[in-house]
């Protein structure tokens, strides 16, 4: 059995401020929060949570079974419609698409969605066709306001911790 030895009280007594001053400087810097930094971004999903204006996107990412894949490593580029855009959609299109027996279909028009890698706005070239996940490619046209398909791209390069995402004004989909 170790023993380990407690300062006696004289030698206690006779540490200097200086000392006691840089033993409470070491334990804050241990003890204290890192300072964020740009490895601790969000990923995809959590950043759409949090901007708070992809509700009904996050809603259909969580009943087509791709959190965890959007959550994963990636890269991805995510051409994300606002709820704005999925409420321009024809009456009860997103409430049908979230039923269980329209996942195939939600899958398919989320994954339309979805570039992989990350692909930034300085990427994109004017008549680009990018290639989706879901198969597809969709027409970039580097316009003003830029587009994919027919929706335009109205907030580009937000950053995530595994990709990239571009906000769009419209839902697109892919060609049936």
């Amino acid at each position: 059995m170790f023993r380990i030895p407690l300062l006696t009280m004289t030698t206690a007594l006779t540490m200097s401020a200086a000392s006691i001053a840089a033993l409470a400087t070491a334990a804050t810097l241990v003890l204290a929060p890192a300072p964020a930094t740009a490895e601790m971004k969000k990923d995809i999903v959590d950043t759409a949570v949090a901007a708070g204006s992809f509700k009904t996107l996050v809603a259909a990412v969580q009943a087509a079974g791709l959190v965890e894949t959007l959550k994963g490593e990636g890269p991805f580029t995510v051409f994300a419609p606002t709820d704005e855009a999925f409420a321009r959609l024809p009456a009860g299109t997103v409430e049908d698409l979230l039923k269980p027996e329209n996942k195939d279909r939600l899958v398919a028009i989320l994954t339309y969605h979805v570039v992989p890698g990350k692909v930034m706005s300085s990427d994109l070239r004017d008549g680009m066709m990018a290639k989706t996940v879901q198969g597809q490619s969709a027409k970039i046209t580097l316009s003003v306001p830029p587009m994919i398909d027919d929706a335009r791209i109205i907030r580009p390069d937000i950053e995530t911790s595994n990709g990239v995402i571009h906000v769009i004004d419209a839902v697109i989909l892919p060609r049936q």
